[in-house]
């Protein structure tokens, strides 16, 4: 399945799940294609053919974006390398959770998590380790009793009550038909918020802007009270929250072409995130936002002394707007 195709499919879960999506982000380069988010969740997605064309940097940018946004980051992919994504199978890039359409669907429609990821080993199983124990010397079988019906070592068996090993598909399985218990653990792809879990010589130029502009977001809006974190393959240079927690998806160009693109997609972004959504623009500017990102010009910014000066503007102009 070719990239768009793969897309259309996700969005159409999505949708189906009861998902508000944001645009689709056509910027290059680029760490998430598309904002998700139910009354549950925000996902930050990436759809990719291969996943292993996932580089650490947009792995890193789409997990420090997510944790910024109180988010997770999820990669929709169809193979890895030459084999197929198998179905009810977590794979992980850099860390971050990839599945195929199917699983997607599963997860989100039937409400079916996966119960196996892949491994460099192989495929393998998380087994509830506590309640392995737990039944195990409850019905008192010994550790040599249970690895002998396994055919493995006992080693094996304190490991997997340790919760330091997980199980091959088939001793899971072969776990569950001895004790006739339920000892397999899903796949945490959403866990809970707090739980832990190619471009010419120009993309180059346009890297270097990037960089200038998240420095500048930071030396304007650091010495205002905001923390800024940068974002180097986004629609936005940067998250900036302040003390009261309003979070501020901020971009800083010159009023031009890819600028107000880059506008419309944090509009749509933030409506999705919940954030706030603001550009500083260099230079002259009549307008005062394009549409749900406030438009602050650079000049007015630094007649600013204090956020809460900058969030009653970006307000103010919102109801303006709203008006």
């Amino acid at each position: 399945m070719n990239k768009e195709l793969l897309t259309l499919r996700v969005i159409e879960i999505l949708t189906r799940a009861g998902f508000v999506l944001s645009d689709r982000c056509n910027t290059r380069p680029r760490s998430f294609d598309l904002a998700a988010r139910n009354n549950k969740i925000l996902l930050l997605l990436r759809t990719l053919s291969d996943i292993d064309s996932l580089n650490a940097a947009a792995a890193h940018e789409m997990q420090s974006l997510s944790d910024r946004l109180n988010g997770r980051p999820l990669v929709i992919g169809s193979k890895s390398r030459s084999r197929m994504l198998e179905d009810g199978v977590a794979y992980f890039r850099h860390g971050i959770p990839s599945i195929n359409p199917a699983t997607l669907h599963d997860c989100l429609i039937e409400g079916v998590p996966p119960l196996v990821y892949a491994a460099p080993g192989g495929l393998c199983i998380s087994i509830d380790g506590e309640r392995l124990r737990s039944i195990r010397t409850g019905r008192k079988i010994s550790l040599g009793e249970l690895a002998t019906k396994l055919g493995i070592s006992r080693r094996t068996i304190s490991k997997y009550e340790d919760g330091e090993m997980d199980a091959s598909i088939d001793v899971a399985l072969r776990l569950e038909e001895i004790l006739d218990i339920e000892l397999i653990c899903p796949v945490r792809i959403f866990p809970s918020t707090g739980d832990d879990q190619i471009q010419r010589d120009e993309q180059g130029d346009q890297q270097d802007v990037q960089r200038d502009a998240q420095s500048e977001v930071s030396l304007l809006l650091t010495p205002l009270g905001f923390i800024v974190f940068p974002a180097k393959q986004a629609p936005f240079n940067a998250i900036s929250d302040d003390e009261e927690h309003n979070t501020l998806l901020t971009g800083l160009n010159t009023y031009n072409r890819t600028m107000v693109r880059n506008a419309r997609l944090m509009s749509s972004i933030s409506c999705v995130a919940g954030t706030k959504s603001l550009y500083i623009v260099k230079g002259s500017c009549r307008h005062t936002h394009i549409d749900g990102t406030v438009l602050i010009r650079e000049s007015e910014l630094e007649k600013i002394s204090d956020h809460d000066d900058v969030i009653q503007l970006i307000e103010e102009r919102s109801v303006d707007k709203g008006g």
